[in-house]
């Protein structure tokens, strides 16, 4: 017997409150019972809007940085476009203290996975990175030989330049103030993906700062340490070898020899090593760099900080490095070389905050030995946070400017 039509409504009616019930039983968990194959929720964590679920697998899966998606791109993904990629670069041989830094990327990628726990939303910086519009990947590690140095160090550089010379997945746009098209910031008029670099000892930043030039010629540098990092080699570690030369304290200095480093706009910040002497300090001019001494944040205060740095760098692009031992051993002690009277996490989180706006076109974060570390991973936590917020600034500001 056919149905009428008002029959033939009710009938669909009922089933879908049927439907629309069991959905809200299953997603309170109360009432019948959920199947045993029911996934609301794959373990691909997804990153939630306003007043979504949140804290939702993030123990699941393999650990990848903030539960980003893993994409082989050095392997099979070789032709996958993105915005912003983390990769690693375990290398820790040009360590001159404590060794263990190979083991930082996985340790920042497990400090991470909390990030995403309350949706990842930026207050100060009134961004959600994870929901900016960029694809962000995680591409796992390049390849690195812990037997030869010189081949470590090509290995970086070449894996560093393969991604840095993709197309980035979203195009730049129009500038939001004027509405006219963006144009690159990079000399080979290209429009980079940009990439966040787990290391690794701070020897990584030579080849990393090669590949930098391929795309941008010298760039001027952010450089967060404790550390100056552009010693003589003959004064740091007396260079028995070409090899060893180059190691994590001059490394700065083969990148001002080759023409990598834009001289007088570059700066470090939270210095407070011992030195050789005061002509370490004339070497650290002649490499083209400004210093921010660690105890001046008791003077000028965090915001007297990111002035002088805004100030140096003007609107320039830059990159940006950032080494864990920057922050205090109080809060950060599984590093290589620890040194005491540095910066609270917070007063780098917020000096890293106020270079929102600033072109970034990569950056890293070094030093990481997670071997060291408390059982609370507070290094590791408080690098994936600090990456956290390089990531925020990123998202904000695109690579590209309008033509004057």
């Amino acid at each position: 017997m056919a149905f009428s039509k008002s029959r033939l409504l009710f009938a669909v009616s009922v089933a879908v409150h049927a439907i629309t019930g069991l959905t809200h039983e299953f997603h309170h968990g109360h009432g019948s019972q959920m199947p045993l194959d029911y996934v609301k929720y794959p373990y691909q964590a997804v990153y939630p809007g306003d007043n979504e679920v949140t804290a939702d697998s993030i123990f699941s899966g393999i650990t990848t940085f903030a539960k980003l998606p893993w994409v082989q791109c050095l392997g099979k993904d070789k032709e996958e476009a993105f915005d912003i990629a983390f990769i690693g670069a375990p290398f820790d041989t040009g360590t001159s203290y404590r060794p263990g830094a190979r083991f930082g990327p996985a340790g920042i990628r497990a400090g991470s996975r909390r990030l995403t726990l309350y949706g990842g939303y930026n207050v100060p910086l009134a961004v959600n990175p994870f929901l900016s519009g960029l694809k962000l990947v995680d591409c796992g590690d390049i390849p690195v030989t812990p037997y030869d140095n010189k081949h470590a160090i090509r290995q970086i550089e070449s894996g560093h330049k393969e991604l840095l010379h993709r197309s980035a997945f979203t195009p730049l746009g129009n500038d939001s103030a004027t509405g006219q098209p963006l144009k690159p910031l990079s000399k080979d008029g290209k429009h980079h993906p940009r990439l966040i670099t787990l290391g690794g000892d701070h020897t990584i930043v030579l080849p990393i700062l090669r590949s930098i030039y391929s795309a941008y010629g010298e760039i001027s540098v952010i450089h967060f340490d404790s550390h100056l990092d552009t010693w003589k080699p003959s004064v740091f570690g007396g260079a028995p070898s070409e090899q060893a030369a180059i190691n994590h304290g001059t490394y700065f200095y083969w990148a001002s020899q080759e023409g990598l480093i834009k001289n007088g706009s570059s700066i470090h910040g939270a210095i407070r090593t011992t030195l050789s002497g005061p002509a370490d300090y004339e070497n650290d001019d002649a490499s083209g760099f400004q210093r921010i001494e660690a105890r001046e944040i008791d003077t000028i205060g965090t915001a007297g900080i990111i002035k002088k740095i805004r100030d140096t760098v003007g609107d320039r692009p830059v990159y940006l490095s950032i080494d864990i031992d920057s922050i205090d051993p109080a809060f950060a002690p599984a590093t290589g070389t620890p040194e005491t009277g540095g910066w609270s996490t917070r007063e780098l989180r917020t000096i890293l905050r106020g270079l929102d706006g600033l072109h970034i076109v990569s950056a890293d974060l070094v030093e990481v030995a997670p071997a060291y570390d408390t059982n609370a991973e507070l290094t590791t936590m408080a690098a994936a946070d600090v990456l956290y917020e390089v990531l925020a600034v990123m998202s904000k500001t695109p690579l590209g400017k309008v033509e004057d």
